[in-house]
């Protein structure tokens, strides 16, 4: 509708009236209406009204501006979320355009409609935001109309992509003059100034909202790799990835996608940087608070691999509790020296549990134990005096290791290995892998040791002389020792006897040789003797004295004691 002679007429009514073609009301019933915007413009000629509140939604606040079509404001333009705004309260609003559901877009703005080059002037001037209409597409950016054409920068659009533009053609929007030539008819406009100029007014009321402890919605805006940004309703808060979830979470992306909505809690609030900290987990049980009642000691369980760490692997068991398996109990047989010669991050595997301490969620685990303990068989499988036999595993200054089984190491000590010769160290006579032959010792299951010995297996002159001989033997022997009942007769290198002595023979005196026996040939002549018959000596016996070689006859032969006992031969 024009009036001629009037032409604000024209440009003020025509966005609020419905067409002449689509409405019943009368000429006078549109005038009526006209009149009544009227009262309502500022002196200035913006679009500010007086709305009174009709309604309030769970979404938006409804008010009558005073025409045929109320006008709709989101809940969040207003202090805490509306929840004090109550029917008939009085608010001063500007007319952005029409929503989806036919209703007047409202803005709290103050917003200008300019009609002429002066009004622009002015708008330009104070800075007021003005509406206009996008009417195409040009190189750089759009078009707009606000009373005059207006060239607005595709940087200055507000819109995320220059793809969008294309979306902004016949739309009405809200921009501010930033640059005015009225000679050259040359008008800037920027879009995005005000976007974010309102984008900060609801961020504010939102801090302001916002509390610890709440629990609020969001939407996931962006994922980065220590956490994601949520949309709290024009409010970022920062969701950190360690509040994710009670399991380890190593890339958010693994949990949450962007657009994503979420339940969090406000885990705190930075005053002075506005930072918010977010917590996804603390709204579910805490898995430590109960763990006591799932996990005991000795308790066989199951879990991932999740860390590898100089002393140990960090295994998940559920969902928010880790146990760590320390080195020195990943191997029976091996000495560990870092975890990952065994294991490695992703590994399914079965442990036993050593320890729970709930206060420090800390849970101690045993891989080796999982095996089961290869001790505990030892004294039945290798008593003291067993032959054994097994590879050596290590040689030491001290002695060799042989593995007797799986899980399973005796030492023999040094002085154990030969008992032919003196040895410096192990390796002069046995070097690693070699399979040895050796008899326990000794066996100490609370430090889980095992003494052996080789020597013992290697026959003697003794063990020869025992194995060569039997009870009733005649020999012959050299007095090394005498006392009244009891001479020690030496039969061999290294193979000595006892031999009971009358009281007869022990009162005579005992002989003395000055110069002394000749034992250089003794061994030579002892050892002839042994291997042939012993003929008895023609003469009388001469008394007996020590360094004399007499025949004696073997009375006892303990080959398992080795020991003998001999008496005088007749």
């Amino acid at each position: 509708m024009v009036n001629e002679n009037n032409p604000e007429i024209s440009s003020i009514v025509e966005p609020e009236l419905e067409p002449v073609a689509e409405s019943t009301e009368s000429f006078g019933a549109l005038l009526s209406e006209f009149e009544q915007s009227r009262t309502h413009r500022s002196e200035d000629g913006s679009k500010q009204l007086e709305g009174r509140v009709v309604s309030v939604s769970p979404e938006s606040v409804f008010l009558d501006i005073g025409y045929k079509i109320e006008g709709a404001l989101p809940r969040g333009a207003f202090d805490n979320n509306a929840d004090g705004v109550v029917v008939g309260d009085r608010f001063p609003v500007s007319i952005k355009g029409r929503n989806e559901e036919g209703y007047y877009a409202l803005s709290r703005l103050k917003i200008a409609q300019p009609k002429d080059w002066s009004s622009l002037e002015e708008a330009f001037a104070q800075k007021s935001a003005v509406v206009g209409t996008v009417t195409g597409v040009v190189k750089g950016g759009v078009t707009v109309d606000v009373g005059v054409r207006a060239f607005m920068p595709a940087s200055r659009s507000g819109t995320p992509d220059a793809t969008e533009l294309e979306k902004l053609v016949g739309q009405e929007i809200t921009c501010r003059i930033v640059k005015l030539d009225v000679a050259d008819e040359d008008v800037v406009v920027d879009r995005r100034v005000i976007v974010e100029e309102q984008a900060r007014l609801l961020e504010q009321k939102r801090y302001s909202e916002v509390n610890e402890g709440d629990v609020i919605g969001g939407q996931v805006r962006s994922l980065t790799s220590y956490g994601a940004f949520v949309d709290l309703g024009g409010l970022d808060g920062l969701l950190h990835v360690s509040d994710i979830a009670w399991s380890r979470v190593n890339n958010p992306e693994d949990v949450l996608t962007v657009g994503q909505q979420l339940q969090v809690k406000v885990l705190k609030i930075d005053a002075d940087s506005r930072r918010i900290s977010l917590g996804l987990k603390q709204l579910q049980a805490e898995p430590w608070e109960s763990a006591t009642e799932r996990y005991q000691l000795g308790q066989r369980v199951t879990g991932v691999v999740t860390r590898l760490m100089d002393f140990g692997a960090f295994v998940e068991v559920e969902p928010g509790i880790e146990g760590m398996i320390h080195v020195s109990e990943m191997s029976w047989v091996n000495k560990v020296r870092k975890p990952g010669d065994i294991l490695k991050q992703g590994d399914t595997v079965e442990a036993v549990i050593l320890s729970v301490n709930q206060s420090e969620r800390r849970l101690s685990l045993g891989l080796k134990q999982a095996l089961g303990d290869p001790w505990a068989e030892v004294p039945q499988k290798f008593p003291a005096g067993a032959a054994v036999e097994g590879p050596v595993t290590r040689l030491t200054k001290f002695g060799a290791f042989v593995q007797l089984a799986e899980g399973v190491e005796g030492l023999v000590h040094i002085s154990e290995i030969s008992a032919e010769k003196r040895l410096n160290h192990p390796q002069e006579v046995l070097r690693v892998g070699q399979v040895v032959k050796s008899q326990v010792l000794a066996i100490d299951m609370e430090k889980r040791q095992l003494k052996l010995s080789m020597k013992q297996l290697i026959p003697s002159d003794l063990d020869e002389y025992l194995g060569e001989h039997k009870e009733g033997d005649v020999v012959s022997g050299r007095l090394i020792e005498m006392s009244s009942e009891l001479a020690v007769v030496e039969l061999g290198e290294g193979i000595r006897a006892t031999c009971h002595v009358t009281a007869e023979v022990s009162a005579q005196p005992e002989s003395k040789n000055e110069a002394g026996p000749d034992l250089s040939a003794l061994t030579s002549m002892l050892n002839a003797r042994w291997k042939g018959e012993t003929k008895a000596a023609a003469r009388q016996p001469e008394p007996l004295h020590v360094g004399q070689v007499r025949n004696f006859k073997i009375v006892t032969l303990d080959r398992e004691a080795k020991k003998i006992e001999l008496e005088m031969a007749r």
